[in-house]
């Protein structure tokens, strides 16, 4: 008998043992942990699965199967700091008043951003990376506002931050064993994942990679992936594929950088570099995901990807980013709900989609409402019908740089329409339509196509019901309100007054 009780507590005392184990590794709340990650200056054709079979992207292209690509994504403004000011707040720039040669963040603004008002409702938040704005009056010991108090876990940096961990003040603990700063976040992340499970609360974790962006610096370790391989150009690669494009997309530093940066003679040299550092990224990718499945958490835990922007690289006769062309502002985004009915069945969706619609998604998986001053939607829906659509027209803009280089665009899942408003003795204000899904390299500008006259007509409605919204809505600070003129089309250049005036502020701070 002694022996029979002696058996039945060790059962027991091993039944308990695995209870606490699962209770610790089980969902800590009905909500899902959020892993949000954004590669800076990241172009389709540097993924696997958006058809390249050249990129080497294992992880990427594994979350592809296991989630949904979308293949319809755009920033709705292609430069970092005016990005990661959407992705956090899901308004256009306009509203977030946000941008190089513009200004900083508002604190009201940022007061109603994904991370503060997650943290509100009891998500454990986290981010590391390139933080890449300052919120005024947010700063501490004379540092730039980034909001570190906002997170629960810091591991940001300020201005591009650096591909040297060690020279990242927060993530400077992860130097010794990843001194490039890439797989620094891969273990941030990981770090991150055992701290939700230790405290038993959902967490949101967001991530945004210096890498690829210039100066391009991979990861030495990595210097054998692409060693040998002749990188294919794209077929509208070289300035004898830019002629066509409006005069004021060749004033800016996007085709001075075409030779500065060498992809006119060193292609793939550049290109080597800059697919190893996505590489890097791939990996980091791997670390998070295998954490998730160590803690065993993976079946509830959304993990989204994308990038801050696309990236040239020679399409065009053009390098950088910032204007409205596929190369520089389509970028990826794959989402893996694996709650999702489609998760595991390799489905796409051709909704247009934009980095507005981040953090509306991101609180509605978090069970909370999403705020009227959003632009954004919830992308949910489309992980239960990926043929299903969101929006019908998205504005995308451009009010960084010369003056010259300065447009809005409308887009539909079929068309862009481009409005350059300059103007002077050299070039006038001209107009750009592109049928993406027959010209998806653009390279016939239908604007001056008699044949398409209707389909101008209607993209010049939709235009105008963008321009609208901007001026109905655009901040009232930071210089935004000129733009409203300036991108009104009905307005003639000649009227257009002092502000026709090219801005000539320096181009260095992006």
């Amino acid at each position: 008998m002694d022996n029979m009780r002696k058996f039945i507590a060790t059962v027991l005392l091993g039944t308990c043992c695995l209870v606490a184990e699962l209770a610790i590794a089980a969902p800590p709340s009905e909500h899902p942990n959020i892993i949000y990650l954004m590669a800076d200056d990241q172009n389709l054709d540097s993924v696997g699965c958006y058809g390249n079979p050249e990129m080497v992207t294992p992880n990427m292209d594994a979350l592809g199967r296991d989630g949904l690509i979308f293949d319809r994504h755009y920033n709705t403004t292609a430069i970092c700091m005016a990005s990661r000011a959407t992705v956090f707040t899901g308004m256009y720039e306009y509203k977030t008043g946000t941008n190089f040669s513009h200004g900083n963040m508002r604190p009201e603004v940022w007061a109603k951003s994904y991370p503060v008002l997650l943290r509100d409702a009891g998500y454990l938040t986290a981010f590391a990376g390139k933080f890449g704005f300052v919120v005024e009056g947010r700063g501490q010991n004379g540092k730039p506002g980034m909001c570190e108090s906002d997170f629960d876990i810091w591991g940001g940096a300020p201005g591009q931050s650096s591909y040297v961990t060690k020279q990242n003040r927060a993530m400077a603990k992860y130097a010794e064993e990843y001194p490039h700063s890439t797989l620094s976040y891969g273990a941030f992340g990981k770090d991150v994942i055992r701290e939700g499970v230790k405290q038993k609360k959902p967490f949101c974790l967001s991530i945004s990679f210096k890498a690829p962006h210039k100066p391009a610096t991979p990861d030495p370790r990595f210097d054998d992936v692409y060693a040998g391989i002749t990188f294919t150009k794209p077929a509208n690669f070289g300035r004898e594929n830019g002629e066509h494009l409006a005069p004021q997309s060749r004033t800016g530093r996007e085709y001075k950088q075409f030779v500065d940066w060498h992809y006119d003679t060193n292609y793939n040299g550049e290109m080597r570099k800059y697919y190893q550092q996505i590489y890097a990224i791939d990996v980091a990718i791997g670390m998070i995901r295998d954490e998730l499945k160590e803690q065993g958490i993976a079946d509830n835990t959304v993990i989204i990807y994308t990038s801050d922007n696309g990236y040239f690289a020679g399409a065009h006769g053009l390098a950088s980013k910032e204007l409205s062309y596929e190369e520089s502002s389509h970028g990826p985004l794959i989402i893996f709900d694996p709650r999702s009915p489609t998760a595991g069945k390799q489905l796409r969706s051709p909704a247009l989609t934009g980095n507005i619609d981040f953090a509306p998604t991101i609180l509605e998986l978090a069970g909370l409402p999403i705020p009227d001053n959003m632009d954004g939607v919830s992308l949910l829906p489309l992980l239960n019908d990926p043929a299903a659509d969101v929006r019908e027209q998205m504005a995308f803009m451009n009010v960084f740089g010369n003056g010259a280089n300065t447009a809005l665009t409308v887009l539909t899942k079929d068309l862009k329409y481009t409005y350059w408003w300059y103007g002077d003795s050299t070039m006038q204000p001209t107009e750009e339509l592109f049928h993406l899904t027959k010209d998806p390299m653009e390279m016939t500008n239908m604007a001056t196509n008699p044949e398409a006259a209707p389909i101008l007509e209607a993209m010049r409605k939709k235009y105008d019901a963008e321009l609208d919204s901007w001026k109905q809505e655009a901040v009232p600070y930071n210089n935004y309100q000129q733009f409203a003129e300036l991108f009104d089309r009905t307005v003639p250049w000649d009227q257009k007054g002092a502000r026709k005036q090219r801005n000539n502020r320096t181009n260095n701070e992006e």
